[in-house]
């Protein structure tokens, strides 16, 4: 895990605990401008780099435990917090288990983030903001249209000014922050951590930010992708396809250009470069870091065809004595491919192979 702290350092491991400070949180979760900003992408997979565990767990800490205590207790919660991640989908192997059995296991839990509550499956719109008053509701004449007998007519309005949003609720409208009641919230944004989620019946609504534009995120619980899902398909599981490749660091990491569907390119940090061979050619493939794994967007021969056009995510743990394992059967479908609501980025220009990586997922719905 990679942290940039105050003084601008990028430090790893027990250092970067010693640089932390634990703050109190808002009531919506908010991360203090106080605490060393997290580096992470900004792509449509963002993933908060602490668990709501971690933060929560800090904030006892510095209530019931002198301050001196905090670094040695910090240290020990973020040594536990990759063990939190959503993003890598891991799960301990079972004695006796087979790889294969260890893929058809993670296959399971890949399927059951797809359609959890806040799978990519609930996402049911996006909504970009205009300056002043974005009216919200289940009628048609709403800037804001709402799926059909999820909500009242008209849920009340978002406030947008100079890149802050305000949400104020109609009257008689019971909506919801943190599980609590409320008539008129600050919608934080995703840019800085986790956003504020304001949620009625089946609905969820929270801000993103995508380069300079901002927007209103709609899940559903009871969407139409949700309820019609069909099963992913696979190349079958090839254990060639699970690659230890050289890492080559990049100290201090370097920033590469990550473009998105929305036509925007990003100035992302990459870490490092993975180095390896695969039917017989040498290959390279750039990450940025996302929370305790690398993500590597990648495209290959099989782009368009089999796989999806645009390309595929892939996971992988941080670099141990100088090696990352890729496991190309654990490629996955970006969001894109599941609603058109996610903004997914690109591959980057380097990270687009001239082989068939015939590993993985194929093509959803086709």
């Amino acid at each position: 895990m990679l942290l940039k702290t105050k003084d601008g350092v990028w430090r790893s491991g027990w250092k970067a605990t010693m640089y932390m400070k634990i703050k109190p949180l808002d009531l919506n979760g908010r991360h203090p401008d106080e605490y060393p900003r997290v580096e992470r992408t900004k792509s449509a997979m963002r993933a908060w780099e602490f668990s709501s565990f971690g933060h929560r767990s800090a904030c006892i800490v510095q209530r019931f435990l002198p301050s001196c205590y905090l670094p040695l207790v910090t240290f020990f919660l973020v040594l536990l917090m990759p063990t939190m991640s959503p993003m890598a989908i891991k799960a301990a192997p079972q004695a006796g288990e087979t790889y294969q059995d260890q893929i058809k296991a993670w296959r399971q839990r890949r399927v059951a983030a797809l359609k959890a509550d806040d799978g990519w499956l609930t996402v049911a719109g996006l909504f970009w903001l205009k300056e002043g008053n974005n009216s919200v509701g289940t009628d048609a004449a709403n800037d804001i249209v709402l799926p059909a007998r999820s909500a009242p007519g008209r849920v009340g309005v978002f406030k947008f000014a100079n890149g802050a949003t305000t949400f104020e609720a109609a009257p008689d409208v019971s909506v919801a922050i943190g599980g609590k009641p409320t008539t008129r919230a600050a919608m934080v944004p995703d840019a800085a951590g986790p956003p504020t989620v304001l949620a009625i019946n089946d609905l969820t609504m929270f801000v993103i930010k995508r380069g300079d534009r901002y927007g209103i995120r709609l899940r559903d619980k009871s969407s139409e992708m949700r309820k019609h899902f069909t099963e992913l398909r696979y190349f079958p599981v090839r254990e060639e396809y699970r690659v230890r490749a050289k890492w080559v660091p990049y100290d201090p990491p370097k920033s590469i250009a990550v473009p998105n569907i929305l036509g925007q390119t990003e100035m992302t940090p990459c870490p490092g470069r993975a180095e390896f061979t695969l039917q017989g050619q040498k290959l390279s493939l750039e990450p940025v870091s996302e929370g305790d794994v690398l993500f590597f967007i990648f495209k290959d021969q099989t782009s368009g065809k089999e796989t999806y056009p645009p390309g595929r995510f892939l996971y992988a743990d941080l670099p141990k004595d100088g090696e990352v394992v890729l496991d190309f059967n654990k490629a996955v479908n970006p969001p894109c491919a599941f609603t058109p609501f996610a903004t997914c980025p690109l591959p980057p220009e380097q990270n687009r192979l001239l082989v068939r990586v015939e590993a993985g997922e194929l093509r959803y719905g086709h």
